[in-house]
């Protein structure tokens, strides 16, 4: 496969990009209705359920950076659901476990994507919420010409669903077997969903209070009460191999709502660039610019091993502090002023060598030794098979029977942004809830079942998720959106995107065009927990004297497929108005719109 840089789309108008033309078109459409870009990013994302069901779902996550037209500064919009109750280490300890199954029951958090977009939509949305839900209820009544990937995924657990997990073989196999790539799929049991809590929230008058109604019928109402009731019964095979009963109950979806925060940022330059808290792996992205901006990077060809040396080494020590010292900062103290002080980065800059390190390397915080030393023996620990609907690989060099995520970027005629990551509850994660048409999420996973760390399972806290939208611009006021599906490589790929757009005189579509490269090389944030120690994957597009050099320097390299290393998009307004937005070629699947 090969592709020439395509331009940026441009237009002043409104910018969507999203990882489904369908999806896309949505938003774009809901724009031209006089919509807001948070209106057409909620319809984009409803649509997005249907459409790629296997990166996404109703009960999963959603964190996103939105920023009102005439404010500088961004904020936070929390979508993270946390763990129940019931989750308790003592409890999966007693179910013989010693880390968290990425698939089954026991791997679910309050589904949090819901209410984080009914609380944008409240706030900031012009549209009634049935136009925001009705493109998504058409879709799934009358079907939509299923990917092939999706159809790749399903036949692959086609047996599994059936032997174990009979609703999402009703859901997900019609008439017995997998759709057909190109065929017309559809999902009744989600149109009746959304058709019946329309009619319970347009009860209430006005816009406001029908989006209220909605959140009850969600959180407390008949989707809590349905999927309370299947709960209390159901036993189900998780990814570790037992079958076993969830702790989510619908107290625990009645007693947690979306919520506003403020983004951690850092200026790089005459740039600053925002991201979510330490409950996300964003930070990460700001630790690395912070090392980075004393290390000459600028004046490097981003196209060459010094650059992917150096970048990847520098995210090695990030990403193992965020094994470390990341968490929910409302349960543990986080000392994410000290990760993000230029003192700090001056002392993990000076780690950086000539040679690719095989060593896990958290900094070493005063006061915080234990949580260090923790991560640096839990990355020593036994990998074993990752088992059925576990993980969150993207790209289609690995395994097409795990979930992923879904990225959106929007802006509108009036300048407001919002860069939105939804991902969770995939066909994979966990049995479909019975009569509602979707899955709970497994972002549990990211838990650790060991005591007094900052990432340790207990009730009300947040997993550390890497779901990491992200939001830059020069001057103090945001000015770009940007983000990608992706799991661990997430913060990866728009560090490395980042940087080319601010150092290389790229445009937004030339800069996701250039090749690209991630490391495996600290734990890996879903079951069973791997690292893979030096490990580098890269694009051949690089060439061969650049991967034959980061060989020379000790890195493992492993060259992927071409165009297969990553699934960025981008979105930025300048000063005159202007709208500019683009999309990765790669795998054939996210689109930029604008007008």
């Amino acid at each position: 496969m090969t592709f020439t840089t395509r331009p940026e789309i441009t237009g002043t108008f409104g910018v969507v990009t999203s990882t489904h033309w369908i999806a896309s078109a949505v938003g774009m459409a809901l724009l031209e209705k006089g919509g807001t870009a948070f209106d057409a990013a909620a319809g984009t994302a409803f649509v997005l359920h249907v459409v790629e069901p296997h990166l996404n779902g109703p009960l999963g996550d959603m964190p996103a950076i939105i920023r009102l037209a005439g404010d500088d500064r961004p904020k936070v919009v929390c979508g993270q659901g946390v763990a129940p109750a019931g989750a308790t280490i003592a409890h999966y300890r007693a179910e013989g476990l010693d880390m968290i199954p990425g698939s089954g029951l026991l791997a679910t958090v309050v589904p949090g994507a819901f209410d984080a977009w009914m609380l944008i939509l409240r706030d900031h949305g012009r549209l009634p919420l049935r136009e925001i839900l009705e493109p998504a209820i058409h879709y799934a009544r009358h079907g939509h010409p299923v990917l092939p990937r999706v159809s790749a995924t399903i036949a692959g657990l086609a047996e599994f669903f059936r032997a174990e997990w009979p609703s999402s073989a009703a859901t997900w196999l019609p008439g017995g077997s997998a759709p057909e790539p190109g065929s017309l799929f559809r999902n009744p049991d989600l149109a009746d969903t959304w058709d019946r809590l329309l009619a319970e929230a347009e009860r209430a008058s006005g816009r406001a209070a029908q989006i209220e109604a909605a959140r009850a019928a969600f959180y407390t109402g008949f989707i809590a009460e349905a999927i309370d009731g299947w709960m209390r019964d159901a036993c189900v095979m998780d990814a570790a191999g037992e079958r076993r009963r969830g702790v989510l109950t619908g107290q625990d979806m009645a007693s947690w709502q979306a919520s506003y925060e403020e983004p951690l940022s850092v200026d790089y330059g005459d740039w600053t660039v925002w991201k979510c808290g330490p409950w996300s792996q964003g930070p990460s992205l700001l630790q690395s610019l912070r090392i980075l901006e004393g290390s000459g990077i600028a004046g490097l060809d981003p196209d060459g091993a010094e650059f992917v040396h150096l970048v990847t080494e520098v995210m090695k020590l990030c990403f193992a502090d965020r094994e470390a010292y990341y968490g929910d900062p409302a349960h543990s103290r986080i000392p994410t002023e000290t990760l993000l002080s230029r003192d700090y980065a001056a002392l993990r800059r000076a780690q950086v060598t000539a040679s690719a390190s095989v060593e896990q390397r958290p900094g070493r915080i005063a006061g915080l030794e234990g949580w260090a030393s923790a991560a640096v023996e839990r990355a020593r620990g036994k990998t074993e098979a990752a088992g059925v609907g576990a993980g969150e690989p993207t790209m289609a060099h690995l395994t097409e029977r795990r979930g992923d995520t879904v990225h959106i970027d929007v802006i509108d005629r009036w300048g407001n942004m919002i860069a939105a990551t939804p991902s969770g509850g995939w066909l994979q994660s966990s049995p479909v809830v019975p009569g509602l048409g979707m899955a709970l999420n497994s972002r549990a996973q990211m838990f650790w079942l060991d005591e007094g760390l900052a990432s340790s399972l207990a009730p009300g806290r947040r997993p550390r998720t890497t779901l990491s939208p992200s939001m830059a611009g020069p001057g103090g006021t945001a000015t770009l959106a940007f983000g990608t599906p992706g799991g661990d490589q997430q913060d990866q790929w728009q560090l490395i995107y980042f940087l080319r757009l601010v150092h290389g005189a790229l445009n937004l579509q030339q800069a996701i065009d250039a090749p690209l490269f991630h490391t495996a090389h600290f734990q890996s944030s879903f079951y069973p927990r791997a690292a893979m120690p030096g490990h580098l994957m890269i694009e051949p597009a690089f060439g061969a004297a650049v991967i034959d050099d980061l060989r020379g320097r000790g890195h493992a390299v492993d060259v992927a497929e071409p165009w297969t290393v990553g699934r960025l998009t981008a979105a930025s307004r300048d000063a005159s108005g202007i709208l500019r937005a683009a999309a990765t070629p790669r795998l054939m699947q996210a689109y930029a719109i604008g007008r």
